[in-house]
């Protein structure tokens, strides 16, 4: 029997991954900007990877802004930070509305996300230390750089496990380590470098996601090798039940929550506690969130056990 079909979605929702994990921010303003800019820059011809580089390009400048211990100019920064994420929006609008996805772009994405945070910690640490810090700043600016990290593959790797299971997606937008390792051995550093660096980069990133929910990983594996084409709409609607209400939550770990503390803290000049966020609330939140997706995840594999005995 045929199972029914999914509604026909808008012109703009056609470019989401799924409402449900796009944020209020995302929904009622970043999506329906990041269309208009996708429209735009599909009608000037520029490529979903062109787009990324100039939303990084935004991202990285703002980074700098913010070593200044001037509102005006911090202001500016907060302003290219959100014309980036507004670029970083476009990049997968643009990829969706083209049919242009690629494995290659969601990785070039990633990395220019890591550049801009990337140039945001350092000029934020650079700025305590020049306004007079002890020098051991820098061990709490690479402390909250690292748990901002572990966080966003954290916040990532469920979100692309949501969309699998409860959505649907393909299975090629939520990839494995064991098959990353097995296409990374067949590459050539001599004749496929820029290939090679990206799938390594992509390669370990994967491997931390698994490292933090390895029930997650194991439901993957399980779900996979039963059901290698399509999964049927009881396993996506136990998994939909049983992960709904962690969604809004994980999405406290993404972007939008972490740019609204930092442009609070830098309202109040105590870049400083933007660190100490990062360090306390968000990694106790990721604590949390992680022992109740693995319980979850182990929940639903004992499940899929016992079915498999009774049948």
């Amino acid at each position: 029997m045929a199972e029914p079909a999914e509604p026909s979605l808008s012109a703009l929702e056609s470019t989401f991954k799924a409402r449900e994990v796009e944020g209020v921010l995302d929904l009622y303003f970043y999506r329906p900007v990041g269309l208009v800019l996708a429209h735009f820059c599909a009608a000037l011809k520029l490529t979903p990877t062109g787009v990324t580089a100039i939303g990084g390009v935004l991202g990285i400048l703002a980074g700098h802004l913010y070593f200044y211990r001037d509102l005006t100019t911090n202001v500016i920064g907060m302003f290219l930070h959100v014309c980036a994420n507004a670029f970083d929006n476009a990049d997968g609008q643009l990829a969706r509305l083209l049919k242009q996805k690629s494995r290659d772009g969601r990785i070039i994405d990633s990395l220019f996300d890591h550049l801009i945070f990337l140039s945001i910690y350092v000029h934020l640490g650079l700025r305590c230390l020049f306004a007079g810090a002890s020098p051991s700043v820098a061990i709490l600016v690479l402390a909250a750089g690292l748990s901002h990290a572990l966080q966003g593959a954290a916040a990532d790797y469920f979100r692309n496990g949501y969309l699998y299971f409860a959505r649907g997606r393909s299975r090629a937008d939520w990839d494995s380590s064991r098959e990353l390792a097995q296409e990374y051995r067949k590459l050539s550093w001599r004749n496929q470098p820029w290939t090679k660096f990206l799938l390594a980069t992509y390669l370990n990133f994967t491997r931390q996601q698994e490292l933090l929910s390895p029930s997650l990983r194991r439901l993957r594996d399980s779900t996979l090798g039963r059901f290698p084409d399509q999964l049927p709409r009881s396993v996506r609607e136990r998994y939909l039940n049983a992960s709904e209400p962690m969604l809004r939550w994980w999405s406290l770990l993404m972007t939008n929550t972490r740019m609204l503390f930092l442009f609070v803290f830098l309202a109040l000049a105590r870049p400083a506690l933007f660190f100490w966020m990062e360090v306390t609330f968000f990694n106790a939140l990721l604590a949390v969130l992680i022992v109740l997706q693995e319980r979850m995840s182990s929940s639903l594999l004992q499940h899929r056990a016992d079915t498999l005995q009774v049948a």
